[in-house]
């Protein structure tokens, strides 16, 4: 594990404790979600650039492609 400190406003501080706030455990979570979606974000960019390199469907081979296979039961 690491640590990573912060300076806040002591007025802040003050005021999420007095209402029951676990401060350190609000920004963990907060720090994990944001690498979560960090994370997600770079899949989704390297799965688009994927798909983006992909050749196109020729026209209509979906429904062929629907077609042969109710064709086929």
């Amino acid at each position: 594990m690491s640590v990573v400190s912060v300076r806040v406003d002591e007025k802040v501080k003050k005021s999420l404790e007095e209402a029951g706030v676990d401060v350190p455990s609000e920004v963990r979570k907060h720090l994990e979600e944001l690498a979560w979606k960090v994370e997600l974000k770079k899949r989704m960019d390297r799965l688009e650039g994927s798909l983006r390199d992909m050749p196109t469907a020729p026209r209509g081979f979906a429904a062929r492609s629907v077609r042969e296979d109710r064709d086929s039961h």
